[in-house]
């Protein structure tokens, strides 16, 4: 397998990655700008790429920024907002085609990196800070996104399971913000909070394509001027274990299917050296097809749509979700309860770690194919302070027995039982 090392450099307190390689026909590019989770900041943070994307100083009207994306040979860019750990993080994305495929007057790196830091620091403003009808404008959007996570119960479920679970934790937040602060959210408000984040945040820079780490650094240089003081890195902390007696939810809204979803402290992430047995602890309980979860409690039990688990290494929480009859809680309950115990008694049969091992040593193959992947797996390091590779990541999957998954398994604790169900029955 080949081996990837990103090249590194920082400058203005900003953290840039390179990956020269001849491998892909584009440039990828992505900005990592992360902000502490906090009631504050979430909405504000959250609405800022969406008023971003709406115009700049150079290209003030939407349709303007947009025609300049055909410009540059049909360019993709768009970015995502979530959250690893207790940060909020907001990506930006470009995918521009490499000049040895098309005839191009000036370097399309150079024009890809300059639109990038051109949107994420000079936006269009009107007074001295945000156009008030864009902001108007990407508020109802915003609103629009996160009523959308409110009307799909099953992400609703998730959701709700994390703020009980996590009551008292940034990571009950949700990285959209919430509907109920938009109304006090003006241009110039937001524009301050944006300025403070700019200089402030963590950036990370990162380009794969056939460049080096020099010529990328001197079109940051001119295509990100931003006034910022000292480095900023992201802080780690110890995963967080069960309070004690587990947490019992059950919230009534007009369902017509029950979502049974549970939160589990696993005392383990991803800068733990027991992270590969983690990743086999979820794979085995519920990652797959071929889990526990689906085939006991889904395919012999025949007591609910789906079921699976899913495990976020930056937090060390695992969630298990489950769509079930009302009827069949209990039952349902109980038999997810039993297969947290057999992961504890080292129940685990040849063909689940053989099957579980193949599929997460597919995924973590399928990485290399992917410029954007590559990326996001780099960026597992900057947020966890633990470099991994994917072949070493592989090996170490390969190595983990059932024994291990066992003793894993019982620093496992279960905190929240969560069940979303109907308005009726008792």
């Amino acid at each position: 397998m080949e081996h990837i090392q990103f090249e590194r450099r920082t400058w203005n307190h900003i953290r840039l990655h390179v990956l020269p390689t001849d491998r892909f026909k584009t440039f990828a590019i992505s900005v990592y700008i992360g902000r502490p989770l906090g009631e504050e900041t979430v909405t504000n943070t959250a609405l800022t790429p969406f008023v971003l994307r709406r115009g700049t100083a150079l290209r003030p009207e939407t349709k303007q920024f947009r025609e300049h994306l055909d410009d540059l040979y049909g360019a993709g860019f768009g970015f995502d907002i979530y959250k690893r750990g207790d940060y909020q993080i907001v990506q930006l994305r470009m995918d521009i085609i490499n000049d040895r495929f098309v005839k191009s007057a000036q370097s399309l790196l150079q024009q890809g990196l300059d639109f990038v830091g051109e949107t994420l620091t000079k936006p269009a403003t009107e007074n001295g800070h945000f156009r008030q009808k864009y902001v108007d404008s990407e508020k109802q959007t915003l609103q629009k996104r996160i009523e959308s996570v409110i009307n799909d119960k099953i992400r609703y479920a998730a959701e709700r399971c994390m703020e009980e679970m996590c009551a008292d934790e940034p990571y009950r937040l949700h990285p959209l913000g919430k509907i109920s602060d938009l109304d006090r959210i003006n241009s110039e408000q937001l524009y301050e909070q944006y300025r403070v984040w700019l200089q402030t945040a963590p950036i990370d820079i990162y380009v794969v394509g056939n460049t080096t780490l020099t010529e990328v650094e001197d079109i940051v240089k001119g295509a990100f001027a931003i006034d910022r003081k000292e480095d900023v890195s992201y802080l780690t902390s110890e995963p967080r274990g069960a309070s004690g007696e587990v947490k019992t939810i059950v919230e009534r809204l007009d369902v017509n299917q029950g979502k049974l979803n549970l939160g589990l402290r696993t005392n383990l992430s991803y800068r733990d050296d027991k992270y590969p047995v983690a990743l086999m602890y979820n794979g085995v309980l519920g990652g797959y097809p071929h889990s526990k979860l689906f085939i006991n409690v889904r395919e012999k039990a025949s007591l609910a749509y789906y079921a699976s688990s899913r495990f976020d290494g930056h937090k060390g929480i695992l969630t298990i979700q489950s769509g079930i009859e009302m009827a069949n809680y209990e039952k349902a309950v109980d038999i997810i309860r039993k297969q947290l115990s057999a992961m504890e008694q080292g129940e685990i049969n040849d063909t689940e770690m053989s099957q579980t091992k193949a599929m997460i040593s597919n995924q973590l193959r399928e990485i290399q194919d992917s410029a954007f992947e590559l990326i996001s797996f780099d960026f597992n390091a900057i947020l966890s302070g633990k470099e991994r590779s994917v072949s070493g990541l592989i090996e170490a999957v390969e190595q983990v027995d059932v024994p291990a998954i066992a003793e894993a398994a019982k620093r496992v604790q279960l905190d929240t039982i969560y069940f979303l169900r109907d308005q009726k029955g008792e």
